[in-house]
């Protein structure tokens, strides 16, 4: 539990510092906006590029572990969409709730919480993880966000202005790039590698405070109805799902099925919020969303990690 909190610490105090800045007007009710949006059009493209241009074919040669991962995640995200769709939510809405309920904080948590209980060993699954989700999952969302955004048009029109919004949106475009970096061998200047990793490392910071920037906004009535539907799918139904794929349905070897169950247990990331706020659909959900499962997942992690080693 000690070495969980202190994974999870940084993460609360990023969330605080945003909080009680804005609670002390030291930034104003603009910032989380403005600070998103430094993240989802600068450091966050940074870090997918970066992430991305390292990659090489050995680090995506357990296709059974991606099956296995992204299966638990799809069955998380279609169940969220088919039971928010019953409430009649907005199409837009249930995207998001969709995406929060299967979208784990593998870069923060994940991969240090598995080199800490796999060793270097556990390491080769949790860049995939990260990845697929930071990548693969947050691309789906914004395909089907901007779908939605254009669905009374005609089907060209709605084709053609979806293709143009991804071709200008640079979470798309990054890890693109950067795949074609990597695969094509090509060496980038020590410079630019340093220009990305300075924006990429401001991702995840400046991610969370502008969730606490947020946070300390007066709550809106009526926003928190799929709050504990996230939560409970996120540290619950996830790892559960993505356990019976890996030891029984698709059995991986036993560091990769642990590591599988572990990465899937994680909290919600930030990413829902950030999409979230920035197409500004149940932006207040999430964000205690994020803030309630990132509390609830020190004793739930803390199980799965007991369970693991006994198993």
């Amino acid at each position: 539990m000690l070495a969980i909190f202190n994974i999870v610490f940084p993460i609360f105090s990023l969330i605080f510092l945003g909080w009680i800045c804005r609670r002390r007007n030291v930034l104003s009710a603009a910032a989380a906006t403005e600070l998103n949006r430094f993240v989802i059009w600068l450091a966050l493209p940074a870090l997918l590029f970066d992430s991305m241009s390292r990659l090489t074919a050995a680090d995506f040669a357990n296709l059974r572990f991606i099956a296995v991962f992204a299966a638990g995640v799809a069955l998380v995200f279609l169940l969220t969409a088919w039971l928010r769709l019953r409430q009649k939510a907005a199409a837009a809405d249930v995207i998001i709730d969709s995406l929060g309920s299967s979208y784990a904080n593998v870069g923060f948590i994940g991969i240090p919480l598995c080199y800490l209980a796999f060793g270097r060993d556990g390491l080769p699954p949790s860049v995939i993880a990260m990845v697929m989700t930071a990548c693969l999952l947050f691309a789906v969302a914004i395909v089907l966000l901007e779908t939605c955004l254009h669905a009374r048009a005609g089907l060209g029109q709605t084709v053609t202005k979806v293709g143009r919004s991804l071709l200008r949106n640079p979470i798309m475009i990054a890890p693109v790039a950067g795949i074609a970096v990597a695969l094509s061998g090509v060496g980038i200047p020590g410079g630019v590698q340093q220009l990305f990793k300075l924006l990429g490392g401001a991702a995840g910071p400046c991610a969370l405070v502008s969730l606490g920037l947020f946070l300390a906004q007066p709550v809106q009535r009526g926003a928190g109805a799929p709050v504990w539907l996230l939560v409970a799918f996120k540290l619950l139904l996830q790892p559960a799902v993505t356990a019976v794929l890996a030891y029984w349905v698709l059995p991986l070897p036993r560091i990769w099925a642990d590591s599988a169950v572990l990465l899937a247990a994680m909290p919600i990331g930030t990413g829902p919020f950030m999409l979230a706020e920035l197409y500004q659909r149940e932006v207040t959900a999430m964000s205690r969303a994020i803030l309630i499962s990132t509390t609830l997942s020190l004793p739930t992690i803390a199980v799965i990690l007991a369970w693991i080693a006994h198993h």
